[in-house]
Protein backbone atom coordinates (compact mmCIF):
# COMPACT_ATOMS: atom_id res chain seq x y z
CA UNK A 1 0.00 0.00 0.00
CA UNK A 2 1.40 3.19 -0.73
CA UNK A 3 3.23 5.57 1.79
CA UNK A 4 0.52 8.61 1.36
CA UNK A 5 -2.95 6.20 1.39
CA UNK A 6 -1.37 4.19 4.34
CA UNK A 7 -0.74 7.44 5.71
CA UNK A 8 -4.48 8.96 5.10
CA UNK A 9 -6.20 5.46 6.37
CA UNK A 10 -3.97 6.68 9.47
CA UNK A 11 -5.00 9.95 10.10
CA UNK A 12 -8.67 9.38 9.21
CA UNK A 13 -8.61 6.56 12.02
CA UNK A 14 -7.68 9.49 14.46
CA UNK A 15 -9.92 11.55 13.20
CA UNK A 16 -12.77 9.17 13.69
CA UNK A 17 -11.76 8.00 17.05
CA UNK A 18 -11.38 11.52 18.48
CA UNK A 19 -14.63 12.14 17.20
CA UNK A 20 -16.28 9.34 19.16
CA UNK A 21 -14.27 10.43 22.16
CA UNK A 22 -15.69 13.59 22.05
CA UNK A 23 -19.21 12.29 21.56
CA UNK A 24 -18.45 10.13 24.71
CA UNK A 25 -17.30 13.54 26.72
CA UNK A 26 -20.61 15.19 25.29
CA UNK A 27 -22.91 12.49 26.26
CA UNK A 28 -21.25 12.06 29.84
CA UNK A 29 -24.52 13.43 31.81
CA UNK A 30 -27.89 12.69 30.81
CA UNK A 31 -30.97 10.38 31.89
CA UNK A 32 -30.21 8.06 29.11
CA UNK A 33 -27.30 6.86 30.19
CA UNK A 34 -28.51 7.02 33.74
CA UNK A 35 -26.20 10.71 34.90
CA UNK A 36 -28.72 13.16 35.02
CA UNK A 37 -27.96 16.61 36.20
CA UNK A 38 -29.87 18.37 39.21
CA UNK A 39 -30.17 21.79 39.90
CA UNK A 40 -29.19 22.06 43.69
CA UNK A 41 -27.07 24.67 45.50
CA UNK A 42 -24.79 24.60 48.51
CA UNK A 43 -24.20 21.25 50.51
CA UNK A 44 -25.33 23.14 53.91
CA UNK A 45 -28.01 24.94 51.64
CA UNK A 46 -31.81 23.38 51.66
CA UNK A 47 -31.73 22.73 48.40
CA UNK A 48 -28.50 21.48 48.37
CA UNK A 49 -29.34 19.38 50.96
CA UNK A 50 -31.83 18.14 48.87
CA UNK A 51 -29.93 17.26 45.90
CA UNK A 52 -27.86 14.96 48.24
CA UNK A 53 -30.63 12.82 49.10
CA UNK A 54 -31.91 12.46 46.06
CA UNK A 55 -28.51 11.51 44.75
CA UNK A 56 -28.40 8.82 47.40
CA UNK A 57 -32.11 7.94 46.94
CA UNK A 58 -31.60 6.80 43.35
CA UNK A 59 -28.42 4.70 43.50
CA UNK A 60 -30.42 2.12 44.70
CA UNK A 61 -32.07 2.15 41.06
CA UNK A 62 -28.85 2.51 39.18
CA UNK A 63 -29.20 6.01 38.63
CA UNK A 64 -25.60 8.25 39.43
CA UNK A 65 -26.94 11.55 39.69
CA UNK A 66 -24.85 14.38 39.18
CA UNK A 67 -25.16 17.57 41.27
CA UNK A 68 -25.34 21.08 40.19
CA UNK A 69 -24.17 23.18 43.52
CA UNK A 70 -24.45 26.54 41.66
CA UNK A 71 -28.10 26.58 40.56
CA UNK A 72 -29.44 28.19 43.06
CA UNK A 73 -31.65 31.11 44.30
CA UNK A 74 -34.62 32.44 41.76
CA UNK A 75 -32.28 31.46 38.98
CA UNK A 76 -32.92 27.63 40.00
CA UNK A 77 -36.21 27.20 38.03
CA UNK A 78 -34.51 29.14 34.81
CA UNK A 79 -32.05 26.94 34.43
CA UNK A 80 -34.36 23.53 34.85
CA UNK A 81 -36.77 24.89 32.41
CA UNK A 82 -34.92 26.16 29.50
CA UNK A 83 -32.26 23.02 30.29
CA UNK A 84 -29.39 25.14 30.64
CA UNK A 85 -26.15 24.53 32.02
CA UNK A 86 -25.11 25.64 35.77
CA UNK A 87 -23.38 28.68 36.09
CA UNK A 88 -19.89 28.67 37.28
CA UNK A 89 -19.20 29.31 40.58
CA UNK A 90 -19.01 32.95 42.07
CA UNK A 91 -16.22 34.56 44.24
CA UNK A 92 -17.97 35.49 47.01
CA UNK A 93 -20.18 32.27 46.85
CA UNK A 94 -19.41 29.16 49.60
CA UNK A 95 -19.70 26.79 46.78
CA UNK A 96 -16.32 26.23 45.04
CA UNK A 97 -17.48 23.10 43.09
CA UNK A 98 -17.60 23.62 39.21
CA UNK A 99 -20.61 22.76 37.87
CA UNK A 100 -21.24 19.20 35.86
CA UNK A 101 -20.64 19.69 31.78
CA UNK A 102 -24.14 18.58 31.11
CA UNK A 103 -27.40 20.65 30.92
CA UNK A 104 -29.38 20.03 34.10
CA UNK A 105 -32.30 17.83 33.84
CA UNK A 106 -34.14 18.33 36.98
CA UNK A 107 -33.32 20.20 40.44
CA UNK A 108 -34.80 21.66 43.87
CA UNK A 109 -36.03 24.81 44.48
CA UNK A 110 -38.48 25.90 46.98
CA UNK A 111 -42.20 25.53 46.24
CA UNK A 112 -43.43 29.26 45.92
CA UNK A 113 -40.73 29.81 43.63
CA UNK A 114 -41.79 26.99 41.61
CA UNK A 115 -45.27 27.96 41.67
CA UNK A 116 -44.30 31.76 40.53
CA UNK A 117 -41.76 30.66 37.87
CA UNK A 118 -44.99 28.21 36.79
CA UNK A 119 -47.28 31.74 36.50
CA UNK A 120 -44.57 34.20 35.33
CA UNK A 121 -45.25 36.36 38.46
CA UNK A 122 -43.26 38.24 41.01
CA UNK A 123 -39.78 37.59 40.08
CA UNK A 124 -40.56 36.13 37.18
CA UNK A 125 -43.00 38.32 35.47
CA UNK A 126 -40.09 39.37 33.02
CA UNK A 127 -39.41 35.82 31.76
CA UNK A 128 -43.19 34.82 30.99
CA UNK A 129 -45.10 31.81 32.55
CA UNK A 130 -42.62 28.64 32.35
CA UNK A 131 -45.45 26.72 31.30
CA UNK A 132 -43.25 23.59 30.75
CA UNK A 133 -41.98 22.82 34.29
CA UNK A 134 -43.79 19.60 36.05
CA UNK A 135 -43.55 18.74 39.63
CA UNK A 136 -42.23 15.37 40.81
CA UNK A 137 -42.39 15.94 44.71
CA UNK A 138 -42.99 18.07 46.96
CA UNK A 139 -41.28 17.75 50.41
CA UNK A 140 -42.41 19.58 53.79
CA UNK A 141 -39.85 21.67 55.57
CA UNK A 142 -41.91 24.29 57.97
CA UNK A 143 -40.22 27.67 58.22
CA UNK A 144 -42.32 30.32 60.47
CA UNK A 145 -42.52 34.06 60.24
CA UNK A 146 -41.35 35.33 63.39
CA UNK A 147 -41.00 38.96 64.97
CA UNK A 148 -38.92 39.96 67.67
CA UNK A 149 -37.08 42.69 69.40
CA UNK A 150 -33.98 42.84 71.59
CA UNK A 151 -36.12 42.35 75.47
CA UNK A 152 -34.38 45.64 76.97
CA UNK A 153 -35.31 47.85 73.74
CA UNK A 154 -38.29 48.72 75.70
CA UNK A 155 -40.58 47.80 72.29
CA UNK A 156 -43.88 45.97 73.16
CA UNK A 157 -45.67 47.35 69.41
CA UNK A 158 -43.84 47.57 66.35
CA UNK A 159 -46.17 50.39 66.22
CA UNK A 160 -43.75 52.20 68.38
CA UNK A 161 -41.42 52.56 65.87
CA UNK A 162 -43.48 55.20 63.74
CA UNK A 163 -45.00 56.94 66.73
CA UNK A 164 -42.11 58.06 68.83
CA UNK A 165 -39.60 57.84 65.48
CA UNK A 166 -37.52 55.38 67.09
CA UNK A 167 -33.51 55.00 64.89
CA UNK A 168 -33.97 51.48 65.30
CA UNK A 169 -31.83 48.46 63.24
CA UNK A 170 -34.23 46.14 61.36
CA UNK A 171 -33.12 43.12 59.83
CA UNK A 172 -35.68 41.65 57.26
CA UNK A 173 -36.41 38.92 55.86
CA UNK A 174 -34.62 37.81 52.66
CA UNK A 175 -36.68 38.02 50.01
CA UNK A 176 -37.90 41.66 52.00
CA UNK A 177 -41.06 41.13 50.83
CA UNK A 178 -42.65 39.81 54.05
CA UNK A 179 -40.95 42.10 56.49
CA UNK A 180 -41.68 44.57 53.60
CA UNK A 181 -45.26 43.68 54.28
CA UNK A 182 -45.36 43.87 57.80
CA UNK A 183 -43.36 47.05 58.14
CA UNK A 184 -45.88 48.50 55.56
CA UNK A 185 -49.46 47.75 57.77
CA UNK A 186 -47.60 49.70 60.68
CA UNK A 187 -46.78 52.65 58.35
CA UNK A 188 -43.15 52.30 57.89
CA UNK A 189 -41.11 52.84 55.20
CA UNK A 190 -36.95 52.39 54.54
CA UNK A 191 -36.80 56.03 53.80
CA UNK A 192 -38.78 57.02 56.90
CA UNK A 193 -37.02 54.98 58.81
CA UNK A 194 -33.72 56.31 57.79
CA UNK A 195 -34.79 60.08 58.34
CA UNK A 196 -35.25 59.60 61.87
CA UNK A 197 -31.70 57.71 62.23
CA UNK A 198 -33.19 54.08 62.13
CA UNK A 199 -31.77 51.60 59.15
CA UNK A 200 -32.80 48.22 57.79
CA UNK A 201 -29.84 45.85 57.64
CA UNK A 202 -28.84 42.63 56.11
CA UNK A 203 -29.01 39.41 58.00
CA UNK A 204 -24.74 38.94 57.53
CA UNK A 205 -22.65 38.62 60.42
CA UNK A 206 -22.10 41.93 60.59
CA UNK A 207 -26.13 42.80 61.28
CA UNK A 208 -26.89 40.28 63.45
CA UNK A 209 -24.40 41.81 66.04
CA UNK A 210 -26.26 45.31 65.81
CA UNK A 211 -29.93 45.59 65.53
CA UNK A 212 -32.94 45.84 67.32
CA UNK A 213 -36.12 44.40 65.75
CA UNK A 214 -35.67 40.86 63.72
CA UNK A 215 -38.28 40.14 61.21
CA UNK A 216 -37.60 36.74 59.55
CA UNK A 217 -38.56 33.48 58.61
CA UNK A 218 -36.71 30.78 60.81
CA UNK A 219 -36.71 26.48 61.09
CA UNK A 220 -35.99 24.25 63.16
CA UNK A 221 -32.84 23.03 61.07
CA UNK A 222 -29.95 25.33 60.52
CA UNK A 223 -29.45 25.98 56.42
CA UNK A 224 -27.54 29.35 56.15
CA UNK A 225 -30.55 30.85 55.35
CA UNK A 226 -32.54 30.49 58.11
CA UNK A 227 -29.89 30.19 60.95
CA UNK A 228 -30.31 33.69 61.80
CA UNK A 229 -32.91 33.36 64.71
CA UNK A 230 -31.24 29.87 65.78
CA UNK A 231 -27.91 31.88 66.92
CA UNK A 232 -28.87 35.35 67.84
CA UNK A 233 -32.08 33.57 70.14
CA UNK A 234 -28.71 32.10 72.05
CA UNK A 235 -26.87 35.15 72.43
CA UNK A 236 -29.49 37.86 72.75
CA UNK A 237 -32.37 38.13 74.96
CA UNK A 238 -35.10 38.72 72.78
CA UNK A 239 -39.02 39.69 73.04
CA UNK A 240 -41.31 37.94 70.53
CA UNK A 241 -44.34 40.10 69.24
CA UNK A 242 -47.72 38.65 68.35
CA UNK A 243 -48.79 40.24 65.33
CA UNK A 244 -52.14 41.68 64.26
CA UNK A 245 -55.22 38.99 63.26
CA UNK A 246 -56.09 41.09 59.93
CA UNK A 247 -52.17 41.40 59.00
CA UNK A 248 -51.70 38.21 58.84
CA UNK A 249 -55.08 37.15 57.49
CA UNK A 250 -53.67 39.30 54.65
CA UNK A 251 -50.27 37.83 54.33
CA UNK A 252 -51.59 34.71 54.01
CA UNK A 253 -53.80 35.20 51.34
CA UNK A 254 -51.16 37.60 49.29
CA UNK A 255 -48.25 35.64 49.65
CA UNK A 256 -50.32 31.99 49.78
CA UNK A 257 -48.73 31.15 53.70
CA UNK A 258 -50.11 28.78 56.10
CA UNK A 259 -51.44 30.17 59.01
CA UNK A 260 -49.82 28.59 61.90
CA UNK A 261 -48.50 28.87 65.38
CA UNK A 262 -44.96 29.16 66.85
CA UNK A 263 -44.64 26.27 69.34
CA UNK A 264 -43.16 26.68 72.91
CA UNK A 265 -39.51 26.25 73.04
CA UNK A 266 -39.02 26.89 69.47
CA UNK A 267 -36.48 29.04 70.18
CA UNK A 268 -34.74 30.13 73.14
CA UNK A 269 -37.56 32.63 75.14
CA UNK A 270 -40.92 31.57 73.68
CA UNK A 271 -42.75 30.40 76.16
CA UNK A 272 -46.08 30.83 74.54
CA UNK A 273 -47.51 29.70 71.14
CA UNK A 274 -47.38 32.68 68.91
CA UNK A 275 -50.24 32.65 65.99
CA UNK A 276 -47.99 33.35 62.67
CA UNK A 277 -48.21 32.57 59.01
CA UNK A 278 -45.89 30.64 57.41
CA UNK A 279 -44.48 28.37 54.52
CA UNK A 280 -43.71 24.55 53.89
CA UNK A 281 -42.08 22.84 50.61
CA UNK A 282 -39.24 21.65 49.22
CA UNK A 283 -39.53 20.47 45.67
CA UNK A 284 -38.12 17.95 42.75
CA UNK A 285 -39.37 18.92 39.87
CA UNK A 286 -38.47 18.79 36.17
CA UNK A 287 -39.83 19.50 32.57
CA UNK A 288 -42.66 18.24 30.52
CA UNK A 289 -40.21 16.33 28.40
CA UNK A 290 -38.99 14.07 31.24
CA UNK A 291 -39.20 10.41 30.28
CA UNK A 292 -42.44 9.16 31.94
CA UNK A 293 -39.88 6.35 33.21
CA UNK A 294 -37.59 8.42 34.89
CA UNK A 295 -40.51 10.71 36.74
CA UNK A 296 -41.71 7.77 37.97
CA UNK A 297 -37.70 6.25 39.59
CA UNK A 298 -38.15 9.76 41.03
CA UNK A 299 -41.12 9.79 42.73
CA UNK A 300 -40.67 5.79 43.90
CA UNK A 301 -36.98 6.72 44.84
CA UNK A 302 -37.83 9.33 47.31
CA UNK A 303 -41.09 7.35 49.09
CA UNK A 304 -39.22 4.10 49.57
CA UNK A 305 -35.57 5.82 50.86
CA UNK A 306 -37.71 8.59 52.54
CA UNK A 307 -35.59 7.49 55.72
CA UNK A 308 -33.07 9.57 54.37
CA UNK A 309 -35.14 12.93 54.91
CA UNK A 310 -34.71 12.57 58.66
CA UNK A 311 -30.70 12.60 58.76
CA UNK A 312 -30.37 16.15 56.72
CA UNK A 313 -29.26 18.97 57.96
CA UNK A 314 -33.25 20.17 57.58
CA UNK A 315 -36.76 19.49 58.62
CA UNK A 316 -37.26 17.21 55.56
CA UNK A 317 -40.11 15.38 55.91
CA UNK A 318 -42.03 13.15 53.65
CA UNK A 319 -46.10 13.68 53.82
CA UNK A 320 -47.60 11.06 51.21
CA UNK A 321 -51.07 13.57 50.88
CA UNK A 322 -49.24 16.69 50.06
CA UNK A 323 -46.04 15.01 48.23
CA UNK A 324 -48.10 15.24 44.39
CA UNK A 325 -49.38 18.96 45.38
CA UNK A 326 -47.84 22.45 44.39
CA UNK A 327 -50.39 25.20 43.95
CA UNK A 328 -51.48 24.53 40.63
CA UNK A 329 -47.98 23.12 39.23
CA UNK A 330 -48.76 20.00 37.00
CA UNK A 331 -47.72 16.76 38.42
CA UNK A 332 -45.74 15.27 35.79
CA UNK A 333 -47.73 11.99 34.26
CA UNK A 334 -44.75 9.71 35.51
CA UNK A 335 -45.01 10.85 38.75
CA UNK A 336 -49.04 10.86 39.02
CA UNK A 337 -48.43 7.16 37.83
CA UNK A 338 -46.69 5.96 40.83
CA UNK A 339 -49.08 8.28 43.25
CA UNK A 340 -51.59 6.74 41.76
CA UNK A 341 -50.24 2.86 42.28
CA UNK A 342 -49.96 4.07 46.11
CA UNK A 343 -53.00 5.81 46.43
CA UNK A 344 -51.76 8.96 47.34
CA UNK A 345 -53.28 10.85 44.61
CA UNK A 346 -56.88 9.70 43.44
CA UNK A 347 -56.56 10.92 39.72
Amino acid sequence: MPAFRLSMLLLSALLFSAGVSGLAMAQETGIKIKKPVFGGACKACPWGAMAEIVKSAMQPYGYDVQICYTCSGPDAPRIVAGSKKGPAPKPESATRIPPPSGHVDFGATAVHFLWAAYQGTGIYAQDGPMKNLRLLANIQDPLYLVVAVRADSGITDLRQIREKKLPVRIIGNLESAYSDAVLGYFGITAKELESWGGQIVRSNAEGRKNFDVVIHEASRGNPPEFSLFNEISETTNLKYLDLPEDLLAQMAGKFELERRSIPIGFLRGIDRTIPTVGRSGTVVYGRADMPDDFAYAVARALDEQQGLFAWSNNTFSYNRYTVGRAFGVPLHPGAARYYREKGYINK
